[in-house]
């Protein structure tokens, strides 16, 4: 009969004291929680977080000074990277955000409440985008002119809406047309 090393292996682990049995199953744990970490990236690890950017910030894709700017700006966190994209408007990150072609992973993705800052210097007052309400069509305009002015209440956007004009949307009805980076879009009278 040839000998099975599985077997083998369970009859020593029985055959031996208590303790080293337990140090043995202590160090298989600790490789098991070692290696759950694999294929994550350093920031993963960590929460995920907005952060404020600097005077010195610029879009990730005209490179506009989003400090020189009124309006929501936002920022998009892809999976494997340290430094978020930054945007003058929130528009353009809607657009990177739920157009067809996107395909890198998304760690977070924030807006700016704008029920909590100011519309001409906007800083902090971070909220996640996907549960964000927009005003798109408003009378208020961004870096890039009409913007999709972003809140974290729904009233609160309405009430945004009945100053300045606009249609309030959640982020799920956004659709790629309505967030269109060559022009046009947000002029939609059917809004």
């Amino acid at each position: 009969m040839t000998p099975n090393p599985v077997l083998e292996a369970g009859a020593a682990l029985v055959a031996m004291p208590v303790n080293r049995r337990r140090w043995l199953c202590g160090c298989a744990s600790l490789a098991a929680l070692a290696l759950a970490g694999c294929g994550k990236s350093e920031g993963e690890a960590a929460t995920v977080a907005a952060r404020d950017f600097a005077p010195h910030t610029s879009c990730s894709l005209d490179g506009m000074l989003l400090a020189d700017y009124p309006g929501p700006k936002g920022q998009i966190l892809y999976r494997g990277t340290s430094e978020p994209a930054f945007f003058c408007d929130t528009v353009e990150l809607l657009s990177s955000l739920i157009k067809p072609e996107q395909v890198r992973p998304v760690a977070g993705a924030w807006v700016q409440d704008m029920a909590r800052t100011d519309w001409d210097r906007p800083a902090g007052a971070w909220i996640e985008a996907r549960s964000a309400h927009f005003v798109l069509g408003s009378r208020r305009h961004g870096s890039m002119g009409p913007t999709a002015a972003s809140f974290a209440s729904a009233d609160a956007a309405q009430a945004f809406a009945q100053q300045w004009g606009g249609k309030v949307v959640a982020y799920a009805q956004i659709t790629p047309e309505q967030v269109d980076l060559s022009g046009g879009a947000l002029h939609d009278s059917r809004m």
